[in-house]
């Protein structure tokens, strides 16, 4: 075989070595990819989603660098979310961040495999997403929000801010999976100081209206906001209508007060957030969720809005402005 020409060589050298960076880049792994599950909107969740992806920074990930979010959004209609859940397991996502108790019951029924992080998610074993908070067990784990307890305590605040109040209406999603462990707590707490309990119900603007109709026609002397994301996203509704009626309302979150709410006490949603991000960083690692323990909440935040209670007439006991963690002037 006669030997390569000079000019021969140096062009197969030159193509071999120009085919390196493409075959180098073949070998690399897929970028991972996140689906991201929520029953909200994507709007008024921006700071938590900010606030997630801080966490996944913090683990070493940057959406568009290392790692690709799919979003998947319920703008509030929970049946939807069994369907955007199967969605997600079809795309063959490496991760999937459950966002509230019905996006994590929908991802957990839909995948035995696929990791899911879940939040604000209140006692995550008795739902069946887990076996237990320490030794999760299964294919899920996350950050529980514990809210039964808290109920007892902004029942408490209520009757410290209003005490003259003899009767008290709760507001609750009727789609929310919670809700009726949700009403049957609060009325237990509210019974226990003497309150009566009206409960309405509402899941989209209009029904919010009929709600505060039937609280002014009941004569409630205040208000307790049920946890749901679907009343969350109408926060600024909510603030309104009962400054509009004259109507002292406790909420569960900050991002109420934050609308022009009067009061919250509960954990800090961002951090909740948060820490799903630091999970979620864990498993793309190669984390199993199973050894994951479900982080409980730890974070509690009583905020007022003092222009608020100016413009319902409403003063502010100073004992409970001396323990607010913060106060919005």
């Amino acid at each position: 075989m006669p030997a390569l020409r000079r000019r021969d060589f140096i062009t197969l050298i030159g193509g071999t070595v120009a085919a390196w960076p493409f075959a180098a880049r073949a070998q690399q792994p897929a970028m991972p990819v996140i689906g991201h599950l929520a029953g909200s909107s994507p709007g008024p969740y921006a700071p938590f989603v900010s606030a997630f992806h801080n966490g996944l920074k913090d683990a070493g990930y940057v959406e568009g660098q290392n790692v690709a979010i799919e979003y998947r959004w319920a703008e509030g209609q929970y049946d939807r979310l069994s369907a955007l859940a199967a969605d997600l397991v079809r795309s063959r996502v490496t991760v999937i961040v459950a966002n509230g108790t019905p996006a994590a019951l929908a991802a957990r029924a839909a995948t035995t495999t696929i990791p899911i992080v879940f939040s604000v998610v209140d006692d995550p074993a008795r739902l069946g997403l887990v076996t237990s908070l320490n030794r999760p067990g299964g294919n899920a784990t996350g950050v529980n929000f514990v809210v039964a307890e808290l109920e007892s305590k902004q029942i408490g605040l209520l009757h410290e801010l209003v005490p003259a109040a003899t009767r008290v209406g709760l507001l609750v999603n009727p789609n929310y999976p919670l809700t009726g462990a949700v009403t049957t707590d609060v009325i237990a707490a509210a019974s226990a100081i003497g309150f009566a309990v009206d409960v309405v119900q509402a899941s989209d603007s209009r029904e919010i209206e009929a709600a505060f109709t039937t609280l002014v026609r009941n004569k409630a002397d205040a208000l307790l906001v049920g946890p749901d994301a679907v009343l969350l996203n109408r926060r600024l509704q909510l603030a309104i209508l009962a400054a509009r009626h004259a109507i002292p309302a406790m909420y569960n979150v900050r991002e109420y007060p934050e609308a022009g709410g009067l009061i919250s006490y509960g954990t800090s949603q961002t951090e909740a957030y948060r820490q799903v991000g630091v999970y979620t960083g864990k498993i793309l690692k190669g984390a199993k969720p199973a050894d994951l323990p479900v982080i409980q909440s730890s974070k509690f935040e009583l905020v007022i809005n003092l222009p608020t209670a100016r413009a319902i007439g409403l003063e502010i006991p100073p004992t409970l402005l001396a323990r607010a963690d913060e106060v919005i002037e």
